[in-house]
C-alpha cells in the first residue's frame, strides 16, 4: 500500500476533515435542487466555486467502505455528525451484523479517516477492534 503513504505526505488528514467539512457545510446551504455551479443572487464567486468542487455526503462519503492500511475492510461509514458550529467532527461506522441487523456502530473522528480510490482508509484499525469501542447511540 505505497500509495496510501504516499497520501499520508501529500495531503494530511487535517486538510482533508477540513475541505470535506466546509465543502459540506457550503452544500447544505444551497441544498434547494441547485446544479453545482449555479447560485443565488448576491452570492460571493468563491461561495460557487466552493460548491462546485465540494464533496457530496449522499455520493462521496456515506456507504463507502472503510479499510485498515493492509486493505482488510473493517466497516462502512454509515453518518456524519455536524457540530453546531457547523463542523463534521465524527464519521459514524458500522460493522458487524447480518444485512445492517445488529450492526455495531462507532463514531470515529473524521481527522483519522484518509480518502483513497473512492473509499476510506483507517489506519490501525480491526473489525474486532472496532466492535470492542464503545457503541454510538443517537439521542433522540
Amino acid at each position: 500500500m505505497e500509495s496510501i503513504a504516499r497520501m499520508k505526505t501529500t495531503m494530511p488528514r487535517a486538510i482533508v476533515a477540513g475541505f470535506v467539512a466546509g465543502a459540506l457545510v457550503l452544500a447544505a446551504a444551497h441544498a434547494l435542487g441547485q446544479v453545482a455551479g449555479t447560485f443565488f443572487i448576491g452570492e460571493p464567486a468563491a461561495q460557487v466555486q466552493a460548491v462546485a468542487v465540494g464533496w457530496s455526503a449522499k455520493k462521496q462519503i456515506i456507504g463507502h467502505a472503510v479499510y485498515n492500511e493492509a486493505g482488510d475492510n473493517v466497516g462502512k461509514i454509515e453518518d456524519l455528525i455536524v457540530t453546531p458550529a457547523n463542523a463534521i467532527s465524527f464519521a459514524i461506522v458500522g460493522t458487524g451484523g447480518f444485512v445492517g441487523i445488529r450492526r455495531h456502530h462507532v463514531a470515529i473522528p473524521v481527522s483519522e479517516l484518509t480518502p483513497h480510490a473512492g473509499d476510506f482508509v483507517l489506519p490501525g484499525a480491526t473489525r474486532e477492534a472496532i466492535m470492542n469501542l464503545p457503541p454510538f447511540e443517537y439521542e433522540d
